[in-house]
Protein backbone atom coordinates (compact mmCIF):
# COMPACT_ATOMS: atom_id res chain seq x y z
CA UNK A 1 0.00 0.00 0.00
CA UNK A 2 1.30 3.36 -0.65
CA UNK A 3 1.92 5.70 2.02
CA UNK A 4 2.27 8.89 0.28
CA UNK A 5 -0.88 10.38 -1.12
CA UNK A 6 -1.96 13.69 -2.96
CA UNK A 7 -4.15 15.63 -0.27
CA UNK A 8 -7.63 16.61 -1.61
CA UNK A 9 -8.04 20.37 -2.55
CA UNK A 10 -10.34 21.12 -0.16
CA UNK A 11 -7.67 19.95 2.65
CA UNK A 12 -4.96 21.17 0.85
CA UNK A 13 -6.77 24.87 1.05
CA UNK A 14 -7.28 24.66 4.86
CA UNK A 15 -3.83 23.92 5.63
CA UNK A 16 -2.72 26.99 3.69
CA UNK A 17 -5.78 28.96 5.32
CA UNK A 18 -3.84 28.38 8.50
CA UNK A 19 -0.75 30.83 7.34
CA UNK A 20 -3.10 33.26 5.37
CA UNK A 21 -6.66 33.68 7.64
CA UNK A 22 -5.54 33.60 11.44
CA UNK A 23 -8.61 35.76 12.45
CA UNK A 24 -10.92 38.36 11.15
CA UNK A 25 -8.85 41.13 10.49
CA UNK A 26 -7.36 38.89 8.46
CA UNK A 27 -9.86 39.21 6.01
CA UNK A 28 -10.07 42.56 6.40
CA UNK A 29 -6.27 42.87 5.30
CA UNK A 30 -6.70 40.54 2.13
CA UNK A 31 -10.19 41.48 1.36
CA UNK A 32 -9.74 45.41 1.17
CA UNK A 33 -5.74 44.79 -0.34
CA UNK A 34 -7.68 43.42 -3.34
CA UNK A 35 -9.80 46.50 -3.63
CA UNK A 36 -6.83 48.89 -3.29
CA UNK A 37 -5.46 46.87 -6.07
CA UNK A 38 -8.44 47.10 -8.05
CA UNK A 39 -8.36 50.80 -7.91
CA UNK A 40 -11.47 51.31 -5.76
CA UNK A 41 -12.15 54.98 -4.40
CA UNK A 42 -14.37 53.97 -1.54
CA UNK A 43 -14.06 50.90 0.14
CA UNK A 44 -16.55 49.95 3.19
CA UNK A 45 -15.84 47.62 5.56
CA UNK A 46 -18.89 45.62 7.91
CA UNK A 47 -18.64 43.93 10.86
CA UNK A 48 -21.19 41.68 12.65
CA UNK A 49 -19.47 40.53 16.26
CA UNK A 50 -16.33 41.55 14.80
CA UNK A 51 -16.36 39.67 12.29
CA UNK A 52 -17.32 36.19 13.74
CA UNK A 53 -20.87 35.90 12.12
CA UNK A 54 -20.10 38.28 9.23
CA UNK A 55 -17.87 40.42 7.43
CA UNK A 56 -18.41 42.15 4.27
CA UNK A 57 -16.06 44.72 2.06
CA UNK A 58 -17.32 46.56 -0.59
CA UNK A 59 -15.61 48.47 -3.01
CA UNK A 60 -16.30 50.45 -6.32
CA UNK A 61 -13.51 49.07 -8.22
CA UNK A 62 -13.19 47.63 -11.27
CA UNK A 63 -14.88 43.99 -10.64
CA UNK A 64 -14.82 41.13 -12.44
CA UNK A 65 -16.26 39.35 -15.29
CA UNK A 66 -17.95 36.06 -14.77
CA UNK A 67 -14.84 34.01 -15.86
CA UNK A 68 -12.66 36.00 -13.45
CA UNK A 69 -14.89 35.50 -10.87
CA UNK A 70 -15.21 31.80 -10.77
CA UNK A 71 -11.31 31.30 -11.46
CA UNK A 72 -10.64 34.37 -8.51
CA UNK A 73 -11.27 31.03 -6.34
CA UNK A 74 -8.64 28.99 -7.31
CA UNK A 75 -4.79 28.62 -6.00
CA UNK A 76 -2.61 30.63 -7.46
CA UNK A 77 -4.81 32.17 -9.62
CA UNK A 78 -3.71 35.75 -9.61
CA UNK A 79 -3.81 39.33 -12.10
CA UNK A 80 -1.20 40.41 -10.33
CA UNK A 81 1.93 38.69 -11.98
CA UNK A 82 2.74 36.24 -15.03
CA UNK A 83 5.90 35.34 -14.18
CA UNK A 84 8.52 34.79 -11.58
CA UNK A 85 10.53 38.00 -12.70
CA UNK A 86 7.78 39.76 -12.12
CA UNK A 87 8.05 39.72 -8.07
CA UNK A 88 10.83 41.99 -8.61
CA UNK A 89 8.68 44.51 -10.52
CA UNK A 90 6.04 44.43 -7.93
CA UNK A 91 3.18 47.54 -7.41
CA UNK A 92 0.60 45.45 -6.17
CA UNK A 93 -0.55 45.03 -2.92
CA UNK A 94 -1.03 41.21 -3.28
CA UNK A 95 0.49 38.77 -6.12
CA UNK A 96 0.11 35.11 -4.40
CA UNK A 97 -3.33 33.95 -5.07
CA UNK A 98 -4.28 32.96 -2.01
CA UNK A 99 -6.11 34.86 -0.26
CA UNK A 100 -9.62 34.33 -1.66
CA UNK A 101 -9.40 30.50 -1.93
CA UNK A 102 -7.83 30.55 1.74
CA UNK A 103 -10.93 32.08 2.39
CA UNK A 104 -13.33 30.22 0.76
CA UNK A 105 -11.90 26.97 2.78
CA UNK A 106 -12.90 28.09 6.20
CA UNK A 107 -15.90 29.75 5.88
CA UNK A 108 -18.80 30.64 3.79
CA UNK A 109 -18.39 33.25 0.92
CA UNK A 110 -20.67 35.14 -1.26
CA UNK A 111 -19.32 37.53 -3.96
CA UNK A 112 -21.18 40.01 -6.50
CA UNK A 113 -19.16 41.50 -9.18
CA UNK A 114 -19.89 43.55 -12.07
CA UNK A 115 -17.79 46.05 -14.39
CA UNK A 116 -18.38 48.96 -15.69
CA UNK A 117 -18.91 47.64 -19.36
CA UNK A 118 -21.61 45.25 -18.61
CA UNK A 119 -25.09 45.30 -17.36
CA UNK A 120 -25.00 42.52 -15.06
CA UNK A 121 -22.92 41.50 -12.59
CA UNK A 122 -22.26 37.84 -11.53
CA UNK A 123 -22.89 36.30 -8.38
CA UNK A 124 -21.19 33.66 -6.58
CA UNK A 125 -21.46 31.36 -3.47
CA UNK A 126 -18.51 29.19 -2.42
CA UNK A 127 -18.49 27.34 0.86
CA UNK A 128 -16.03 25.16 2.26
CA UNK A 129 -13.84 25.36 -1.19
CA UNK A 130 -16.91 24.07 -3.29
CA UNK A 131 -18.85 26.09 -5.41
CA UNK A 132 -22.90 26.11 -4.63
CA UNK A 133 -24.52 28.60 -7.15
CA UNK A 134 -23.50 30.58 -9.63
CA UNK A 135 -26.06 33.41 -11.86
CA UNK A 136 -26.16 36.82 -12.90
CA UNK A 137 -27.10 39.43 -10.23
CA UNK A 138 -27.97 43.31 -10.83
CA UNK A 139 -25.12 45.13 -8.73
CA UNK A 140 -23.22 48.08 -8.73
CA UNK A 141 -19.84 48.39 -10.43
CA UNK A 142 -17.00 46.75 -8.26
CA UNK A 143 -17.14 43.75 -5.80
CA UNK A 144 -18.96 42.65 -2.92
CA UNK A 145 -17.79 40.49 -0.87
CA UNK A 146 -19.50 38.87 2.10
CA UNK A 147 -18.13 36.32 4.36
CA UNK A 148 -20.15 34.05 7.39
CA UNK A 149 -18.92 32.08 9.86
CA UNK A 150 -15.65 31.91 9.78
CA UNK A 151 -14.21 28.54 10.58
CA UNK A 152 -17.36 26.97 10.70
CA UNK A 153 -15.44 24.02 9.45
CA UNK A 154 -12.38 23.86 11.42
CA UNK A 155 -13.67 24.10 15.01
CA UNK A 156 -10.64 24.11 16.72
CA UNK A 157 -9.81 26.88 15.04
CA UNK A 158 -12.62 29.06 15.74
CA UNK A 159 -12.12 28.40 19.41
CA UNK A 160 -9.31 30.30 19.93
CA UNK A 161 -10.89 33.17 18.60
CA UNK A 162 -10.41 36.07 20.72
CA UNK A 163 -13.42 37.89 22.73
CA UNK A 164 -15.71 40.12 20.44
CA UNK A 165 -13.29 43.70 21.54
CA UNK A 166 -10.20 41.83 21.11
CA UNK A 167 -11.12 41.04 17.44
CA UNK A 168 -12.39 44.23 17.18
CA UNK A 169 -9.91 46.24 18.01
CA UNK A 170 -6.97 43.55 15.45
CA UNK A 171 -9.62 44.52 12.79
CA UNK A 172 -8.67 48.49 13.34
CA UNK A 173 -5.40 48.32 13.72
CA UNK A 174 -5.29 46.43 10.46
CA UNK A 175 -7.41 48.85 8.61
CA UNK A 176 -5.57 51.29 9.98
CA UNK A 177 -2.09 50.34 8.49
CA UNK A 178 -4.32 50.38 4.96
CA UNK A 179 -5.91 53.56 5.36
CA UNK A 180 -2.71 55.54 6.34
CA UNK A 181 -0.77 54.42 3.29
CA UNK A 182 -4.12 55.46 0.71
CA UNK A 183 -5.14 59.06 1.80
CA UNK A 184 -7.05 59.61 -1.35
CA UNK A 185 -9.17 56.98 -1.12
CA UNK A 186 -12.26 57.18 1.22
CA UNK A 187 -12.89 54.19 4.10
CA UNK A 188 -15.18 53.59 6.52
CA UNK A 189 -15.63 50.84 9.48
CA UNK A 190 -18.98 49.52 10.78
CA UNK A 191 -19.45 47.44 13.66
CA UNK A 192 -22.43 45.64 14.70
CA UNK A 193 -24.57 49.10 13.01
CA UNK A 194 -21.81 51.66 14.63
CA UNK A 195 -19.67 53.55 12.68
CA UNK A 196 -16.32 53.31 14.08
CA UNK A 197 -14.50 54.74 11.36
CA UNK A 198 -15.36 57.72 8.37
CA UNK A 199 -12.85 59.02 6.18
CA UNK A 200 -12.75 61.33 3.33
CA UNK A 201 -9.48 61.70 1.01
CA UNK A 202 -7.54 63.74 2.20
CA UNK A 203 -3.82 64.84 2.74
CA UNK A 204 -1.46 62.40 4.52
CA UNK A 205 -1.53 64.45 7.75
CA UNK A 206 -5.20 65.06 7.89
CA UNK A 207 -5.33 61.29 7.37
CA UNK A 208 -3.31 61.00 10.22
CA UNK A 209 -5.15 63.42 12.24
CA UNK A 210 -8.67 61.97 10.81
CA UNK A 211 -7.66 58.10 12.12
CA UNK A 212 -5.62 59.46 15.11
CA UNK A 213 -6.07 62.96 17.13
CA UNK A 214 -5.32 65.98 15.67
CA UNK A 215 -3.22 66.70 19.00
CA UNK A 216 -1.19 64.03 17.92
CA UNK A 217 -1.11 65.44 14.06
CA UNK A 218 0.08 69.04 16.28
CA UNK A 219 3.13 67.05 16.87
CA UNK A 220 4.57 66.15 13.97
CA UNK A 221 7.47 66.95 12.15
CA UNK A 222 7.79 66.65 8.22
CA UNK A 223 10.62 64.67 6.77
CA UNK A 224 10.99 64.50 3.32
CA UNK A 225 14.38 63.77 1.79
CA UNK A 226 15.27 62.35 -1.55
CA UNK A 227 18.47 60.03 -2.23
CA UNK A 228 19.06 58.11 -6.02
CA UNK A 229 18.83 54.71 -3.44
CA UNK A 230 15.45 55.66 -1.19
CA UNK A 231 13.13 58.59 -1.21
CA UNK A 232 11.92 58.73 2.72
CA UNK A 233 9.09 60.89 3.59
CA UNK A 234 6.37 61.76 6.22
CA UNK A 235 6.37 62.06 9.62
CA UNK A 236 7.90 62.21 12.96
CA UNK A 237 7.10 63.53 16.28
CA UNK A 238 8.56 65.96 18.99
CA UNK A 239 10.53 65.09 21.87
CA UNK A 240 8.13 65.99 24.02
CA UNK A 241 5.06 63.49 22.10
CA UNK A 242 7.29 60.14 23.52
CA UNK A 243 5.37 58.31 25.31
CA UNK A 244 6.76 54.72 27.42
CA UNK A 245 4.13 52.95 25.53
CA UNK A 246 1.30 53.02 22.93
CA UNK A 247 3.27 55.65 20.60
CA UNK A 248 2.20 55.68 17.09
CA UNK A 249 5.12 54.05 14.99
CA UNK A 250 4.67 53.16 11.18
CA UNK A 251 6.84 52.46 8.26
CA UNK A 252 5.82 51.51 4.94
CA UNK A 253 7.65 50.39 1.95
CA UNK A 254 6.22 51.09 -1.68
CA UNK A 255 2.80 52.17 -0.47
CA UNK A 256 3.10 48.55 2.02
CA UNK A 257 3.15 48.16 5.49
CA UNK A 258 6.31 46.90 7.22
CA UNK A 259 7.68 45.69 10.59
CA UNK A 260 11.10 46.32 10.61
CA UNK A 261 13.15 46.64 14.00
CA UNK A 262 16.05 47.65 12.28
CA UNK A 263 15.10 50.73 10.87
CA UNK A 264 13.16 51.52 13.82
CA UNK A 265 16.71 51.56 15.98
CA UNK A 266 17.53 53.80 13.36
CA UNK A 267 14.66 56.32 14.76
CA UNK A 268 15.36 55.46 17.98
CA UNK A 269 18.98 56.49 17.67
CA UNK A 270 17.83 60.10 16.27
CA UNK A 271 16.59 60.88 19.42
CA UNK A 272 18.80 59.65 21.84
CA UNK A 273 19.49 62.08 24.72
CA UNK A 274 16.81 64.05 23.62
CA UNK A 275 13.95 61.69 25.31
CA UNK A 276 14.48 58.61 27.67
CA UNK A 277 15.67 55.55 26.66
CA UNK A 278 12.72 54.18 27.60
CA UNK A 279 10.34 55.92 25.52
CA UNK A 280 9.58 56.01 21.94
CA UNK A 281 8.73 58.82 19.69
CA UNK A 282 5.40 58.37 16.94
CA UNK A 283 6.31 58.53 13.30
CA UNK A 284 4.65 57.77 10.00
CA UNK A 285 7.93 57.14 7.95
CA UNK A 286 6.57 56.53 3.96
CA UNK A 287 10.07 54.61 1.72
CA UNK A 288 9.82 54.45 -1.74
CA UNK A 289 12.99 52.16 -3.47
CA UNK A 290 13.16 50.60 -6.60
CA UNK A 291 11.06 47.06 -6.61
CA UNK A 292 14.24 44.77 -7.73
CA UNK A 293 15.85 46.02 -4.70
CA UNK A 294 13.57 44.66 -2.24
CA UNK A 295 11.98 40.97 -1.49
CA UNK A 296 8.33 40.96 -0.27
CA UNK A 297 7.88 37.26 -0.84
CA UNK A 298 8.86 36.27 2.71
CA UNK A 299 5.95 35.57 4.33
CA UNK A 300 2.17 35.40 3.24
CA UNK A 301 1.01 38.67 5.32
CA UNK A 302 3.74 40.23 3.43
CA UNK A 303 5.24 42.49 6.57
CA UNK A 304 8.51 41.21 7.25
CA UNK A 305 10.27 42.77 4.12
CA UNK A 306 13.85 42.22 3.11
CA UNK A 307 15.87 45.17 1.50
CA UNK A 308 19.51 45.09 -0.98
CA UNK A 309 21.18 48.11 0.50
CA UNK A 310 20.06 47.67 4.52
CA UNK A 311 22.81 49.31 6.04
CA UNK A 312 22.56 52.58 4.15
CA UNK A 313 19.16 52.96 4.26
CA UNK A 314 19.61 52.78 7.62
CA UNK A 315 22.28 55.90 7.20
CA UNK A 316 19.74 57.69 5.39
CA UNK A 317 16.81 57.01 7.37
CA UNK A 318 18.94 58.28 10.63
CA UNK A 319 20.33 61.35 9.12
CA UNK A 320 16.74 62.47 7.59
CA UNK A 321 15.31 62.03 11.06
CA UNK A 322 18.45 64.42 12.69
CA UNK A 323 17.86 66.61 9.51
CA UNK A 324 13.99 67.12 10.52
CA UNK A 325 15.10 67.19 14.12
CA UNK A 326 17.81 69.96 13.81
CA UNK A 327 14.86 72.22 11.54
CA UNK A 328 12.64 72.42 14.64
CA UNK A 329 15.18 73.42 16.83
CA UNK A 330 16.40 75.98 14.56
CA UNK A 331 13.28 77.56 13.92
CA UNK A 332 12.64 80.46 16.03
CA UNK A 333 8.63 80.18 17.84
CA UNK A 334 8.31 84.34 16.81
CA UNK A 335 7.06 84.82 12.77
CA UNK A 336 8.80 87.25 11.03
CA UNK A 337 6.88 87.19 7.90
CA UNK A 338 5.40 90.55 7.67
CA UNK A 339 5.53 90.81 4.21
CA UNK A 340 2.39 91.83 2.52
CA UNK A 341 0.48 92.96 5.94
CA UNK A 342 -0.70 96.21 6.73
CA UNK A 343 1.95 98.14 8.70
CA UNK A 344 -1.21 98.90 10.97
CA UNK A 345 1.11 99.13 14.32
CA UNK A 346 0.97 102.52 16.38
CA UNK A 347 3.67 104.80 15.93
CA UNK A 348 4.24 107.76 18.13
CA UNK A 349 4.93 111.24 16.74
CA UNK A 350 6.11 113.71 19.59
CA UNK A 351 5.04 116.15 16.39
CA UNK A 352 1.38 115.26 16.84
CA UNK A 353 -0.39 116.64 19.92
CA UNK A 354 -3.03 114.25 19.23
CA UNK A 355 -1.06 110.88 20.40
CA UNK A 356 -0.27 110.19 23.36
CA UNK A 357 2.93 109.42 24.65
CA UNK A 358 3.64 105.97 24.96
CA UNK A 359 3.54 104.74 28.48
CA UNK A 360 6.21 102.55 30.30
CA UNK A 361 4.97 99.01 30.86
CA UNK A 362 4.32 98.61 35.10
CA UNK A 363 5.73 94.98 36.82
CA UNK A 364 4.04 93.70 38.90
CA UNK A 365 5.60 91.76 42.08
CA UNK A 366 3.81 89.67 44.63
CA UNK A 367 6.51 89.88 47.11
CA UNK A 368 4.86 86.20 49.14
CA UNK A 369 5.37 84.50 46.93
CA UNK A 370 7.66 81.44 47.83
CA UNK A 371 8.23 79.16 44.28
CA UNK A 372 9.66 76.19 46.70
CA UNK A 373 5.84 76.32 48.20
CA UNK A 374 4.35 76.01 44.89
CA UNK A 375 2.16 72.38 44.10
CA UNK A 376 4.68 69.67 42.61
CA UNK A 377 2.90 68.91 38.91
CA UNK A 378 4.71 65.72 38.94
CA UNK A 379 4.16 63.96 42.29
CA UNK A 380 0.92 63.86 44.59
CA UNK A 381 1.46 67.10 47.76
CA UNK A 382 0.91 66.31 50.87
CA UNK A 383 3.22 62.74 51.97
CA UNK A 384 1.02 61.89 55.30
CA UNK A 385 -2.09 62.30 52.57
CA UNK A 386 -0.80 60.28 50.29
CA UNK A 387 0.05 57.26 52.85
CA UNK A 388 -3.39 58.00 55.12
CA UNK A 389 -4.84 55.11 53.24
CA UNK A 390 -1.62 53.26 53.78
CA UNK A 391 -0.96 52.77 57.38
CA UNK A 392 -2.75 48.91 57.69
CA UNK A 393 -1.08 45.90 55.01
CA UNK A 394 -3.54 44.76 53.15
CA UNK A 395 -5.61 41.74 54.83
CA UNK A 396 -5.05 39.26 52.20
CA UNK A 397 -1.33 39.56 52.00
CA UNK A 398 0.16 37.32 54.44
CA UNK A 399 2.92 38.72 56.64
CA UNK A 400 6.30 38.52 54.73
CA UNK A 401 10.40 37.81 56.24
CA UNK A 402 11.72 41.22 55.24
CA UNK A 403 14.13 42.70 57.15
CA UNK A 404 12.55 45.87 58.76
CA UNK A 405 13.34 49.25 57.51
CA UNK A 406 15.54 51.65 59.68
CA UNK A 407 13.02 53.64 62.49
CA UNK A 408 12.89 57.40 62.63
CA UNK A 409 15.80 57.63 64.74
CA UNK A 410 17.81 55.42 62.79
CA UNK A 411 20.80 57.34 60.37
CA UNK A 412 18.87 58.09 57.11
CA UNK A 413 20.44 60.01 54.44
CA UNK A 414 19.07 60.52 50.70
CA UNK A 415 22.02 60.51 47.93
CA UNK A 416 21.23 62.41 44.54
CA UNK A 417 17.66 62.85 45.05
CA UNK A 418 17.12 58.69 44.16
CA UNK A 419 18.80 56.32 46.78
CA UNK A 420 17.92 56.19 50.43
CA UNK A 421 20.91 55.23 52.90
CA UNK A 422 20.88 53.59 55.57
CA UNK A 423 23.03 50.85 57.52
CA UNK A 424 21.98 47.84 58.03
CA UNK A 425 23.34 44.24 59.55
CA UNK A 426 25.25 43.06 56.65
CA UNK A 427 26.44 46.70 55.36
CA UNK A 428 24.93 49.52 53.61
CA UNK A 429 20.99 49.50 52.18
CA UNK A 430 20.64 51.18 49.31
CA UNK A 431 16.84 51.59 48.57
CA UNK A 432 15.36 53.46 45.40
CA UNK A 433 12.79 55.92 46.46
CA UNK A 434 10.87 55.93 42.69
CA UNK A 435 10.63 52.26 42.81
CA UNK A 436 9.67 52.15 46.51
CA UNK A 437 7.04 54.46 46.01
CA UNK A 438 6.08 53.13 42.69
CA UNK A 439 5.57 49.32 44.96
CA UNK A 440 3.68 51.33 47.33
CA UNK A 441 0.98 53.20 45.13
CA UNK A 442 0.91 49.88 42.91
CA UNK A 443 -0.18 47.51 45.55
CA UNK A 444 -2.72 50.42 46.66
CA UNK A 445 -4.00 50.87 43.43
CA UNK A 446 -4.57 46.68 43.09
CA UNK A 447 -5.86 46.31 46.38
CA UNK A 448 -8.71 48.73 46.49
CA UNK A 449 -9.66 48.70 42.87
CA UNK A 450 -10.39 44.88 42.91
CA UNK A 451 -12.12 45.45 45.82
CA UNK A 452 -14.03 48.69 46.25
CA UNK A 453 -13.77 51.68 43.14
CA UNK A 454 -11.05 54.19 44.20
CA UNK A 455 -12.15 57.69 44.66
CA UNK A 456 -12.45 60.03 41.84
CA UNK A 457 -11.74 63.76 41.56
CA UNK A 458 -14.25 65.69 39.38
CA UNK A 459 -12.33 67.63 37.20
CA UNK A 460 -13.65 71.33 37.38
CA UNK A 461 -13.72 71.56 33.02
CA UNK A 462 -14.21 68.25 31.51
CA UNK A 463 -11.86 66.91 28.68
CA UNK A 464 -13.07 65.98 25.59
CA UNK A 465 -10.54 63.62 23.74
CA UNK A 466 -11.30 62.17 20.49
CA UNK A 467 -10.02 58.45 20.37
CA UNK A 468 -8.58 56.27 17.23
CA UNK A 469 -10.90 52.84 16.44
CA UNK A 470 -8.40 50.72 18.12
CA UNK A 471 -8.39 52.92 21.10
CA UNK A 472 -11.86 53.07 21.31
CA UNK A 473 -12.59 49.14 20.91
CA UNK A 474 -9.98 48.89 23.60
CA UNK A 475 -12.24 51.27 25.96
CA UNK A 476 -15.11 48.94 25.40
CA UNK A 477 -13.54 45.98 27.05
CA UNK A 478 -11.57 48.01 29.63
CA UNK A 479 -14.23 50.40 30.69
CA UNK A 480 -15.82 49.08 33.74
CA UNK A 481 -12.03 48.88 35.34
CA UNK A 482 -11.09 52.05 34.76
CA UNK A 483 -14.45 53.00 36.34
CA UNK A 484 -13.56 51.06 39.28
CA UNK A 485 -9.72 53.07 39.06
CA UNK A 486 -11.83 56.55 39.49
CA UNK A 487 -12.46 57.56 36.30
CA UNK A 488 -15.59 59.14 35.38
CA UNK A 489 -15.78 58.45 31.42
CA UNK A 490 -19.10 59.68 29.47
CA UNK A 491 -19.24 58.00 25.70
CA UNK A 492 -20.42 60.96 22.92
CA UNK A 493 -20.55 58.59 20.15
CA UNK A 494 -17.99 58.35 17.37
CA UNK A 495 -15.01 57.62 19.35
CA UNK A 496 -15.22 61.24 21.26
CA UNK A 497 -15.11 60.73 25.07
CA UNK A 498 -15.53 63.18 27.93
CA UNK A 499 -13.34 62.69 30.97
CA UNK A 500 -15.22 63.85 34.13
CA UNK A 501 -13.13 62.66 36.57
CA UNK A 502 -10.11 60.92 37.05
CA UNK A 503 -8.00 59.18 40.37
CA UNK A 504 -8.09 61.29 43.19
CA UNK A 505 -4.18 62.05 44.43
CA UNK A 506 -3.07 62.14 40.64
CA UNK A 507 -3.90 65.83 40.48
CA UNK A 508 -1.60 67.95 38.04
CA UNK A 509 -1.33 64.91 35.84
CA UNK A 510 -2.95 65.75 32.35
CA UNK A 511 -5.90 63.58 32.11
CA UNK A 512 -5.62 62.67 28.41
CA UNK A 513 -2.06 61.73 28.67
CA UNK A 514 -3.12 59.64 31.06
CA UNK A 515 -5.90 58.08 29.21
CA UNK A 516 -4.20 56.88 26.32
CA UNK A 517 -1.21 55.34 28.19
CA UNK A 518 -3.87 53.37 29.99
CA UNK A 519 -5.94 51.98 27.29
CA UNK A 520 -1.94 51.08 25.31
CA UNK A 521 -1.75 49.11 28.34
CA UNK A 522 -4.67 47.85 28.14
CA UNK A 523 -4.35 46.96 24.31
CA UNK A 524 -1.30 45.04 24.74
CA UNK A 525 -3.19 42.88 27.36
CA UNK A 526 -3.79 39.73 24.78
CA UNK A 527 -6.05 37.29 26.46
CA UNK A 528 -5.30 38.70 30.12
CA UNK A 529 -8.00 37.79 32.48
CA UNK A 530 -9.81 40.61 34.39
CA UNK A 531 -7.32 40.74 37.46
CA UNK A 532 -4.60 41.14 35.23
CA UNK A 533 -6.49 44.02 33.56
CA UNK A 534 -6.52 45.41 36.67
CA UNK A 535 -2.87 44.88 37.16
CA UNK A 536 -1.38 46.73 34.20
CA UNK A 537 -4.16 49.28 34.48
CA UNK A 538 -2.73 49.77 38.11
CA UNK A 539 0.83 49.93 37.43
CA UNK A 540 0.50 52.35 34.86
CA UNK A 541 -1.41 54.64 37.29
CA UNK A 542 1.62 53.93 40.12
CA UNK A 543 4.17 55.21 37.11
CA UNK A 544 2.77 58.52 36.68
CA UNK A 545 1.82 59.12 40.67
CA UNK A 546 5.27 57.96 41.88
CA UNK A 547 7.61 60.76 43.58
CA UNK A 548 9.87 61.43 40.74
CA UNK A 549 14.00 60.92 40.42
CA UNK A 550 15.43 64.42 41.92
CA UNK A 551 13.08 65.10 44.72
CA UNK A 552 14.09 65.80 48.18
CA UNK A 553 12.44 64.23 50.71
CA UNK A 554 12.39 65.06 54.82
CA UNK A 555 13.64 62.56 56.91
CA UNK A 556 10.28 61.95 58.19
CA UNK A 557 9.13 61.66 54.75
CA UNK A 558 12.01 59.10 54.29
CA UNK A 559 11.33 57.17 57.30
CA UNK A 560 7.30 56.39 56.11
CA UNK A 561 8.54 55.67 52.65
CA UNK A 562 10.79 52.85 54.20
CA UNK A 563 7.79 51.47 56.93
CA UNK A 564 5.03 51.78 53.73
CA UNK A 565 7.49 49.82 51.59
CA UNK A 566 8.13 46.76 54.32
CA UNK A 567 3.78 46.52 54.18
CA UNK A 568 3.80 45.63 50.67
CA UNK A 569 3.51 42.26 48.62
CA UNK A 570 7.20 42.08 47.68
CA UNK A 571 8.80 45.34 48.90
CA UNK A 572 12.18 44.28 47.37
CA UNK A 573 11.00 44.03 43.36
CA UNK A 574 8.84 46.37 41.36
CA UNK A 575 5.66 44.77 39.77
CA UNK A 576 7.42 44.87 36.36
CA UNK A 577 10.76 43.06 38.07
CA UNK A 578 13.00 45.89 38.83
CA UNK A 579 15.15 46.01 42.12
CA UNK A 580 14.03 48.27 44.32
CA UNK A 581 16.22 47.71 47.41
CA UNK A 582 19.97 46.45 47.34
CA UNK A 583 22.54 46.01 49.98
CA UNK A 584 26.82 46.75 49.47
CA UNK A 585 28.54 43.92 52.14
CA UNK A 586 30.68 44.84 54.49
CA UNK A 587 32.87 42.57 53.19
CA UNK A 588 32.67 44.83 49.64
CA UNK A 589 33.36 47.88 51.45
CA UNK A 590 36.73 46.66 52.99
CA UNK A 591 37.95 45.29 49.87
CA UNK A 592 37.60 48.89 48.74
CA UNK A 593 40.06 50.02 51.30
CA UNK A 594 42.63 46.99 51.32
Amino acid sequence: MDIIQLLPDSVANQIAAGEVIQRPASLVKELVENAVDAGAHRIDVIAIDAGRTSLQVIDDGCGMNETDARLAFERHATSKIRQAADLFTLTTMGFRGEALPSIAAVAQVELQTRMADQELGTRLIVEASKVLAQEPVACPVGANFLVKNLFYNVPARRKFLKSNATELSNITSELERIVLVHPDIAFTLTSNGATLMSLTPSSLKGRISAVFSQRLSDKLLPVDVQTPMVNIHGFVGIPESSRKRGAQQFFFVNHRYMRHPYFHRAVQEAFAQLIPSDEQVPYFLYLEVAPAEIDVNIHPTKTEIKFENEQAIWQILLAAVRESLGRFAAVPSIDFDTEGRPADMPVYNPLDTSSAPPRQPQVHVDPTYNPFHTPRTSAPSGWEQLYRDLQKPAADVPPLEVETPPAASASLTQYRGQYLLSTAEEGLLFVDQHRAHLRILYDRYLAQSTSSALPSQRLLFPEVIQLSATDAATLTVVQSDLQSLGFDLSDLGGGTVSILGMPSGLEGLDPQTLLLDLLAAAADRGTLPSEAIHGRLALVLARAAAIPVGQVLSPVEQDDLLRQLATTSDPVHTPDGHLIQAVLSQDTIDKLFK
